[in-house]
This record gives C-alpha cells, structure tokens and sequence, in this order.
C-alpha cells in the first residue's frame, strides 16, 4: 500500500482467462504494437499517429523530458508530487523549480503560472497529483495552456490517476501543440507488473517522443492484458466503484478513530498517526507485512502517512493493523 497499485489486484479468474490466450508464438516474437494502439486509440477517441506506448508513464515523462528540454532549462512542476520530475531533470542538466503547497495543503493555480517564463521549457501538472491529490478544473488548465502558450513553454499533463476523477484533459494535448498527456496502466488497470503506459499529443510531437523509444518497448503481456480490460464490458467501471467503496470506507472509519485525514482524488489519502510515522511504517513492515509510506512535513499534517486505497477487504486488513500498532 505504498505505490499506489491497486493492492487487490484484477480477479484471478480475469487473469486466468487472459493466460489461456498466450502462445508460444506470443512469447517468442517481438510484440506488435498497432493492434493494442488501435484498440486505445477507440477507447481515447483518437488516432493511432497521437499515441506513443512507452513502458510505464515514467517512460514517457522521461522522453518529454528529454525530447522539449535543453541542458539549463527550467522545468516548473509543483511540490510535493511525483519523485522523478525533479530525477529526470537533475539527470539531464535540467533545472527543476518547485511550486510548493500552502500550509493548509491547498493550491493556488496563479502560483504556476507565475513560474511559466520565457525561459521555461516545460511545466508539468498533474491530474489528480500524488500525493495530495489536488485536481485542476477546465478553467484553471486553460489559464495554463495559454501561458505556457505566450511563452513557448511545452506542457505536460501527467493522468496517472485520472480514472479515479471524472475530469480529463487529454482534449488540450489532441488540439494544441506542444501539449501532452501522459498515462499508465499500473493503477487502475492494476498492471504495475507488466510496465505498460503511453503519451497522448499531436502527431508530430507524438512522432518526436517515439523516436527516443527502443525498439519493441512494451511486452505482449502488458497490452494483452490492457486489451481484455478494454474488451469487457463494464470492467474499468468495476474497478473504479470497488476502489472508491474501499476510499470510502477507510476515511470514514480513520476520522471516526479520531484520525486527521488528507482524502481529495486519486487512490491515496494522506493520515497524521497518533504515534511517530517513520517507527510506524517499519513496525507495520516487520509486524504486519504491510507497505506504507511516510512523508516528511507535509503542510499542517507534519510528518505523516500515505496509504494507497483499494477494495474494501483490504482497507480492513490495514485499518485493524493501524489501530493495534498506532497507540
């Protein structure tokens, strides 16, 4: 529970069903990309020449990075939020620039812009963003799509959690330039083992991304599975409503065990223990088997725990573990 996977993972039955399709031939050939592409690219409502697959989003972001930045130039991203933004520029002799959160965990869109100068090369927001789980509206990403505009600025729009918020902006990436959308299927899709993702933008920004890929970058499993996904009715909304009946269940109970809870969107919450974090999440590792993760000063929280959410059983494993250790 300190990944934000999906900690209950896709029916075994599912999983079964989808094995007894591989082949040996599937397994000793090279993976062929353009059927899966077509296949997402009905599902998003685009072409396939908008879709690049790359190996996890991580991957993605990476080749964004390095194909819309130069040595020096400054990425602008929020903070805290995801760990490799500021990897990935430190890598590239880029130069990260954190818009930090306000004390009480809120955020004000302004304090982005502010950021997005002439010599910004690349802003990066995230929809819904870990680990807060703040969320942008239309108005506010259109304000950011028009100054990084102004000021030549790429943007990219990093929707590893949008399936867990009804609001997506992969609209401004198929119409504008210079826009992208990044996405993953290790979370809702509960495929963080098989390392498939994708950015979503114009053609010849897509083309760009694509020809940093290494040949045959994704594995026949991972679009195997991701294809059934997409094949069966009904299936995404399943795990949606199961991860967020399991959301729910866990923050109402921690509030009502006295907990302060930090629950917006996404499939994570952020808790302040009543014991020290960093001993809690090693007794809950060495006593319980349980992976949680702990943060450092986060806003009025200070020093307090994230916790990836799933199915309902699952929350209740967690929640009994909590209250035994946490005292």
């Amino acid at each position: 529970m300190d990944l934000n996977e999906n900690p209950g993972g896709l029916p075994d039955e599912f999983i079964r069903k989808v094995l007894a399709g591989i082949t040996p031939e599937t397994v000793s050939k090279y993976p062929e990309q353009l059927a899966f592409t077509q296949k997402l690219a009905e599902h998003l409502g685009c072409g396939v020449e908008n879709i690049c697959l790359t190996n996890g989003s991580a991957e993605a972001i990476r080749y964004i990075i390095q194909a819309f930045t130069s040595p020096g130039g400054r990425i602008v991203s929020v903070s805290p939020s995801y760990a490799m933004y500021e990897v990935y520029s430190k890598m590239y002799g880029r130069k990260h620039v954190p818009v930090m959160y306000n004390e009480d965990l809120s955020f004000d869109v302004n304090n982005i812009i502010k950021e997005i100068t002439p010599d910004t090369e690349l802003v990066i927001v995230v929809n819904p963003n870990n680990p807060v789980g703040d969320a942008y509206t239309y108005d506010e990403m259109a304000l950011i799509i028009e100054a990084a505009k102004k000021n030549e600025v790429t943007v990219l729009v990093d929707e590893a959690y949008h399936y867990f918020y009804p609001n997506s902006f992969i609209e401004f990436a198929l119409k504008n330039e210079h826009v992208f959308v990044t996405r993953t299927c290790s979370k809702l899709f509960s495929l963080a083992g098989c390392r498939l993702g994708y950015a979503v933008g114009k053609p010849d920004g897509i083309a760009l991304v694509q020809k940093l890929c290494t040949p045959h970058n994704v594995n026949a499993f991972g679009m195997a599975f991701a294809e059934a996904i997409l094949d069966t009715p009904g299936m995404l909304q399943s795990l949606i409503d199961l991860q967020l009946q399991g959301k729910k269940y866990l923050v109402d109970k921690l509030r009502e065990l006295g907990y302060e809870v930090n629950a917006k969107e996404g499939n994570f919450i952020f808790v302040k223990p009543k014991t020290d974090a960093y001993i809690l999440v090693a007794r809950m590792k060495e006593e319980k088997r349980i992976l949680i993760k702990s943060y450092k000063g986060i806003g009025c929280l200070g020093n307090c725990l994230r916790i990836s959410t799933g199915p309902q059983a699952v929350m209740e494993k967690f929640v009994n573990a909590l209250t035994e250790l946490d005292k």
